[in-house]
């Protein structure tokens, strides 16, 4: 399940349909599948894409999406630090990036064109779609692992664009865990 902060507000936001409703206003869409499908945790990708063929043919007809893949980032990755590093520094696509988390977590910072930055920890059965053209990285929590369905709307995927702001080191990648409880109460 998503945990959403926004940092220079000192807000955080635990409420899947806060989180949706929060995103949205941003241009960011974010969902949960639920109940998430059953399957092996090393099931090759042919079997991940043919569980959620249904769901996958949903978003490909409403984005025009073209293709999809799995990610699996864990420790044991050859080149590990090389992949994070393209993704942890401000950049944007010239397509939407679409995450489905099926496995571990990761870290979206977001730069809106209007507002704060906002951090969405993302978990498995969360859903995010982050428009083409928006300011955004991305990081591993402390467990250094993730799987994901990607869909693309260009065969050859996208490639980062980084704006060199500097915007990013001011955010630290910190995750909160599934067991985080906010000692604040969330705003719906």
């Amino acid at each position: 399940m998503a945990v959403l902060r926004i940092p220079d507000e000192n807000q955080t936001i635990t409420d899947p349909k806060a989180i949706a409703k929060y995103l949205s206003a941003i241009g960011i869409h974010y969902e949960q599948w639920e109940p998430a499908h059953v399957m092996a945790e090393d099931a090759p990708e042919e079997e991940v894409l043919e569980t959620y063929a249904d769901e996958i043919e949903k978003l490909k007809e409403s984005g025009g999406y073209i293709t999809a893949d799995v990610i699996d980032v864990n420790p044991k990755t050859p080149n590990l630090e090389a992949m994070l590093a393209k993704f942890d520094r401000e950049h944007w696509h010239d397509e939407d990036e679409v995450r489905f988390i099926i496995q571990g977590r990761g870290l979206f910072h977001i730069k809106p064109s209007q507002g704060p930055v906002v951090a969405i920890e993302v978990a498995a059965g969360d859903l995010i779609r982050v428009p083409r053209g928006t300011r955004h990285w991305f990081n591993l929590c402390g467990e250094r692992e993730i799987r994901a369905i990607r869909l693309f709307q260009d065969a050859a995927g996208w490639t980062p664009r980084y704006t060199d702001s500097g915007v990013d080191k001011g955010y630290e990648p910190v995750c909160l865990g599934p067991q985080y409880i906010p000692s604040q109460p969330s705003k719906n």
